[in-house]
């Protein structure tokens, strides 16, 4: 059983990790590969909205994602958007990329290799990694400008569509993580995080929500 205080502290990560961008007309999207179909929905509904006329969905397997998505997650995306309506020419797919980093720098090179100019991008990810696919953007991409979108859930919401809340508590504490050890890494920009955002994560951590950290020597 979660308790109130646990629920609490992680609508404060969740709270943190939005961006709040409006989405805007952009060059390209980008869809982060996850075991979320739903963000390659967000990505068909801000197409249809004339948002940009080109996707890229990048993305291999993971641990999460092998079995649901054996064919690779950018894959499942494209598949996804072409059920959806979305036609083949406006989808290009980044088969590789294993995280963040590398779906950010693959994605990129593949539009660098088809002769894409890019200005900006509207990068779409899971609700509770906006932030940091933002900061990673930021860090990687830093000549173009970044606008994050995701679902417009809440916490609820989204742990309900997944039906697993310890794996969405346990992704939101490895979200905030990499916020605060992965700048000195220099895989992101680094950001102002409020005190009681760090001491909601540091609840969360003590109570076990640890199963995406990564190492931190």
């Amino acid at each position: 059983m979660i308790s109130v205080q646990t629920w609490a502290d992680a609508q404060r990560l969740w709270d943190f990790q939005q961006m709040h961008h409006e989405p805007r007309p952009c060059s390209v999207a980008v869809g982060l590969g996850s075991h979320d179909l739903g963000v390659a929905d967000v990505t068909v509904d801000l197409y249809r909205r004339g948002m940009f006329p080109l996707i890229v969905f990048t993305g291999a397997t993971s641990r999460t994602t092998r079995d649901r998505m054996p064919r690779g997650e950018a894959e499942h995306y494209r598949e996804r958007a072409l059920e959806l309506g979305v036609p083949a020419s406006a989808i290009l797919v980044e088969p590789n990329a294993r995280n963040t980093g590398e779906n950010v720098n693959f994605a990129r090179e593949l539009l660098t290799e088809r002769g894409v100019e890019v200005s900006s991008v509207l990068l779409v990810s899971k609700p509770y990694e906006e932030r940091r696919a933002y900061a990673t953007a930021r860090r990687l991409w830093p000549e173009i400008e970044i606008v994050s979108a995701s679902a417009p859930m809440t916490l609820s919401e989204y742990v309900e569509s997944i039906k697993d809340p310890r794996l969405v508590l346990d992704m939101l504490v490895g979200a905030q993580q990499r916020l605060l050890v992965y700048p000195e890494r220099g895989f992101m920009i680094s950001q102002d995080i409020p005190v009681s955002v760090t001491a909601a994560y540091d609840r969360l951590r003590a109570e076990g929500f640890t199963s995406r950290l990564v190492p931190n020597p």
